[in-house]
């Protein structure tokens, strides 16, 4: 029997929820009052899922003592992760112009969170990890995903080198975001099915997956400033592809 995940957070809840995701018992911090929109509307989702609530006493969140978790919690099952082997026929399937995001390494459990909210927001199809040296999906990042992260799919890969062989044969783009180019980012054709490949907070992407990128993509920096955070890159490119889309879509937004 897999582990059931604790998840915390009014907005992370609330989006479990609308994914329907399995959940036997939302707590709630006893004495602890809650007014906003928000908070409303999980009570609300809660009622309307017939998910139980049940009031609980402060020490019931010492798990959670230095986390953000909003006086609410519940256990869920793990994030189930997928093959993007398996996936990328149906978004051909379905008609997508595929937008696929690798992480080299990322471990810091904020940029990863912040990443997929990201992704999610700018339609990205699906997030590659690596089966080791990642941040952990879980409670944490969760919450600094806003519950985004049960918005899209997130694929485990044993090997990522292969994986960008077998991307690159499937007629995507493989576009690093690295500062070792000469070629700014808003230069390149995002247009076509694109795999943006995002490196380690310190080291960067590692040279075998530069190596096979088709484009690199540059972000100046200015005032002694090597590089941007990653989850800022990301955001950057990310809307970027987003833009030149919705620009050769005609449509305006």
């Amino acid at each position: 029997m897999k582990k059931l995940e604790i998840v915390y957070g009014v907005h992370p809840l609330i989006e479990a929820i609308i994914a329907k995701k399995n959940i036997k018992e939302l707590f709630f911090q006893r004495g602890l009052r809650q007014t906003s929109n928000a908070y409303k509307k999980l009570i609300n989702l809660s009622k309307k899922e017939h998910i139980p609530i049940q009031s609980v006493s402060k020490k019931n969140f010492f798990q959670l003592k230095n986390k953000n978790h909003q006086g609410v919690f519940a256990f869920l099952s793990p994030i189930e992760t997928y093959h993007i082997k398996d996936l990328l026929p149906i978004f051909y399937e379905k008609g997508k112009n595929p937008l696929l995001i690798i992480l080299d390494r990322i471990t810091d459990v904020r940029n990863f969170g912040s990443i997929v909210r990201t992704s999610v927001c700018a339609g990205a199809d699906a997030i590659i990890i690596p089966k080791k040296d990642t941040s952990m999906i879980g409670s944490d990042a969760i919450k600094t995903s806003s519950g985004a992260l049960f918005k899209i799919p997130i694929c485990k890969e044993k090997n990522l080198l292969n994986t960008i062989e077998f991307l690159n044969n499937s007629g995507l783009k493989i576009v690093s975001a690295t500062e070792k180019s000469n070629i700014y980012w808003y230069n390149i054709d995002f247009s076509g099915p694109i795999v943006l490949i995002l490196g380690n907070e310190e080291k960067g992407i590692s040279s075998k997956y530069l190596k096979v990128s088709y484009e690199k993509a540059k972000i100046p920096s200015i005032k002694g400033i090597s590089s941007l955070n990653v989850s800022v890159a990301c955001g950057v490119i990310l809307y970027e592809i987003f833009r030149q889309r919705k620009y050769q879509s005609k449509t305006h937004f």
